[in-house]
């Protein structure tokens, strides 16, 4: 958790007083009932690249592990577990990996989903259910974009699953004219950092298992971790705004683009130390930063209308799309059809995205139904 140095400033100048940075089930010291099954986690050390496997027979657990010499990584197939028994995917590491761009033009098509934090279940039958994979998790989207605004990890039980479907259905939404964007919340970045209080204690067993440090398996020498630092914490598709938390005022102030704020905290994902070299880091690893501000939503001091329209006009956009907070049990249009809500309560049974359609916005549950969320 990054807070600014001087912490009383902000409460001063701005008056905010925020309620605890998270929701409120904590799994610290829950006792774990799901299968220890896990994995890929794809390792690169000495000229090779490694794939462990946590197996569970009879309630046993043991590692299986394949490797491959560096030069071969491109013949290696994973095969991931998913939430239904006995069904699985299977995903092909990536040539390269390079940093995400963050502006993109308009698409007449986006599903928008946030907070899935390791539910398999709840993001399958919603990519399923709207059309965006088939039953063998195959890209079906055409040239509409995926967009998922972070917290895809902790709490739940199939956070590596969760991860490696964002993974493979990138290349194959590519194929098809399509995009998958994966913006960065505050759950991917205290994983990274080495923050793990709210990951579900499975993996806690399972890095023990593989006689691994946790942050390790997320770390510059693996494929998922080295993954994960390509991706950015602002995106801007058309005249949407993408950030998992908000813009704050202080944000708002600050001289600095889109392209800019991913440029400054991309270095920084796994930092402990809390010690950057510019200030404007303080800020941005603050809870005034993009991927922890809730003030759209609750506290003493709630963003105004002029600071919506001020962040809509400093980024050149017409909307902005947030997770982060529940606020409903339903997605949420705010600040007179400004803000768009994305957090519902997946892991509760309660799943929806956002669908925006060729100018118009509807709410889709599971089942691919739709609301036409109001303009204002």
């Amino acid at each position: 958790m990054k807070v600014l140095m001087i912490a009383l400033l902000p409460v001063l100048i701005f008056g905010f007083v925020f309620p605890l940075r998270d929701k409120s089930s904590v799994n610290s010291g829950m006792k774990s009932t799901v299968s220890k099954a896990d994995g890929p986690y794809v390792m690169y050390k000495n000229g090779h690249v490694f794939a462990k496997y946590i197996q569970e027979n009879n309630g046993v657990s043991s590692v299986k592990a394949d490797s491959l010499p560096l030069l071969q990584k491109s013949d290696l197939l994973l095969t991931v577990n998913t939430d239904i028994p006995g069904k699985t995917f299977q995903v092909k590491l990536k040539g390269e990996l390079k940093n995400e761009k963050t502006e993109y033009r308009k698409v007449p098509r986006q599903l928008i989903i946030s907070d899935i934090e390791g539910s398999f279940s709840a993001l399958r039958k919603l990519l399923q259910g709207n059309g965006v994979i088939d039953e063998h998790f195959n890209w079906t989207f055409g040239n509409a974009h995926l967009v998922l605004t972070g917290d895809f990890v902790d709490r739940g039980d199939q956070v590596t699953e969760v991860l490696w479907l964002i993974y493979s259905l990138e290349d194959k939404a590519k194929a098809a004219g399509g995009y998958v964007h994966y913006i960065l919340g505050n759950h991917e970045i205290m994983n990274l950092s080495g923050d793990l209080r709210y990951l579900h204690p499975k993996y806690v067993d399972n890095a023990q298992l593989l006689n691994e440090h946790f942050q390790t398996l997320y770390g510059e020498q693996s494929e998922l971790g080295r993954w994960l630092r390509t991706k950015n914490v602002a995106e801007k598709i058309g005249d949407i705004l993408f950030v998992h938390g908000g813009i704050s005022d202080l944000v708002n102030l600050m001289q600095v683009t889109a392209p800019e704020i991913n440029d400054l905290v991309r270095p920084w994902y796994a930092d402990s130390t809390y010690r950057y070299p510019d200030p404007r880091l303080d800020t941005l690893y603050s809870d005034l930063g993009p991927f922890w501000y809730r003030g759209y939503y609750v506290g003493t001091r709630r963003a105004s209308m002029d600071q919506i329209d001020s962040t809509l006009e400093k980024f050149r956009v017409r909307h902005i799309a947030t997770g982060h907070t529940v606020i409903a049990d339903t997605i949420s249009v705010l600040y007179r059809g400004k803000v768009f809500n994305t957090d519902v309560y997946h892991a509760k049974g309660i799943s929806e995205a956002l669908l925006v359609d060729h100018g118009k916005n509807y709410r889709v549950n599971q089942a691919g139904e739709k609301v036409l969320l109001p303009r204002k």
